[in-house]
């Protein structure tokens, strides 16, 4: 997909698929902000303010506008909007012209029974909040039951109250309902492979129908599972009529997941917390490292690394580990990567990175500014140590942000190199 620059003049107007209710402002804030933070829900609440009386459509507003109401900069606003896209909660159009425009379509949230019964969603609703929030909120929305075994339902039938009368030929096809968007997945699940790898005859021909499609591409995204290792789990769960049980499905992909990494898995993309990162302004070498820290989720920072390509699973339950386990935040996590790799050589070290990982825990490190500081501490220590044990000792490698002249002309050329290396991926 083309990478397109958002502007502050930019124009962008609201428009409105669905029917949205004050259940709905619940519900987002409720099932979704633990799951994608408070600043996509933001977005999307301003937004919804943005709809005329009616609720239809916004008249065009300047993005701008939308940076003035919310007191962020664009970058910031884009990424929630993209989280909102993958969340299915809106679509964006563009067209590009001497002003160039986009139309928001705002989409509903998904009700309290399709979310908890969602095979992403429910489960990583479950994996931020912990068990016990997660069964406090689940109770929130349980059915209220009264028993009522001793009385008699006599309620009257629509036939018995009213009379028919001759139809009328009245279309009502165009009349708006709450929709709900879809969730894309960019790399689906290779269903032919899938199809050729079962034996002939053990599958029913209507095995395989959209809404079975559908779960499997979730619980593959979810659980981080190949075409090939999704046939094995099919194997196991197939009836005796050759169809998924889709219930057993989501257990054995959940059971598989949790065997292989002992604990349910979530979304490695949040950004570091607005209150949290340094003040807007600092245009300097040092305060561009620190805005790229802290605008990057440690999962999009590490795939930078990887040149563009996608990141193994032993790096994915490495961050996971980090984010979700420690609790670090995530500028913190990126400062972390950055330093490991270049001091171990481009290696990811298991032992090595949850050693300091967990010293910077320990230590109360929450901003990226205390986590490079902590870092060149404690190289600093190590090499006192390593020189005085040894009479030889080669350069170390270290981060170019450990060199305090990075902003003067001292600064080597390899140093503005690497330093133009961790920049330009994120401009």
């Amino acid at each position: 997909m083309q990478n397109i620059t958002l502007l502050p003049a930019d124009l962008y107007k609201v428009v409105n698929k669905t029917i949205l209710t004050n259940n709905d402002k619940n519900n987002l804030i409720s099932l979704y902000e633990p799951i994608i933070g408070s600043l996509p829900i933001s977005l999307y609440l301003t937004l919804w303010r943005e709809l005329d009386s009616l609720e239809k459509s916004s008249i065009d507003f300047t993005h701008h506008h939308l940076m003035t109401l919310m007191k962020e900069n664009l970058e910031n606003i884009k990424r929630a909007r993209e989280i909102l896209e993958a969340c299915g909660l809106i679509k964006t159009y563009y067209y590009e012209g001497s002003v160039n425009k986009y139309i928001y379509e705002l989409y509903s949230p998904m009700n309290p029974y399709e979310f908890f019964n969602h095979p992403i969603f429910n489960v990583i609703l479950y994996s931020n909040i912990g068990k016990n929030e997660y069964e406090h909120l689940k109770n929130m929305y349980k059915q209220f039951k009264i028993d009522m075994k001793d009385y008699t339902d006599i309620s009257k039938s629509m036939d018995e109250v009213f009379q028919s009368v001759s139809p009328l030929n009245i279309d009502n096809s165009n009349i708006v309902d709450a929709n709900k968007n879809n969730i894309k997945f960019k790399n689906n699940i290779d269903f032919d492979l899938i199809i050729s790898s079962l034996p002939k005859g053990i599958i029913n021909e209507r095995t395989f129908n959209k809404k079975t499609r559908e779960l499997i591409n979730n619980l593959a995204f979810i659980y981080n599972l190949d075409s090939l290792k999704i046939v094995e789990l099919i194997r196991s769960v197939l009836n005796d009529n050759g169809y998924i049980d889709k219930e057993n499905l989501r257990k054995s992909a959940r059971d598989f997941y949790q065997y292989n990494n002992g604990s349910l898995p979530t979304l490695i993309y949040r950004t570091q917390p607005e209150y949290l990162k340094t003040p807007n302004g600092d245009i300097s070498n040092k305060g561009k490292i620190l805005f790229v820290f802290e605008n990057t989720s440690p999962y999009d920072f590490l795939k930078s690394k990887y040149k563009g390509a996608s990141l193994t699973s032993r790096d994915k339950r490495l961050l996971e580990t980090l984010v979700v386990d420690l609790k670090l935040k995530p500028a913190v996590v990126n400062v972390l990567i950055d330093y490991i790799l270049k001091i171990n050589n481009n290696k990811l070290n298991q032992a090595y990175v949850e050693t300091i990982a967990g010293q910077w825990k320990r230590l109360g490190v929450e901003t990226a500014s205390e986590a490079m500081e902590v870092a060149e501490k404690e190289h600093k220590k190590i090499n006192k140590k390593l020189k005085t044990n040894s009479k030889k000792i080669t350069e170390d490698k270290k981060p170019v942000w450990f060199n305090e002249n990075i902003e003067k002309e001292e600064a080597t050329n390899e140093e503005i190199k690497e330093m133009e290396e961790l920049l330009k991926e994120f401009r």
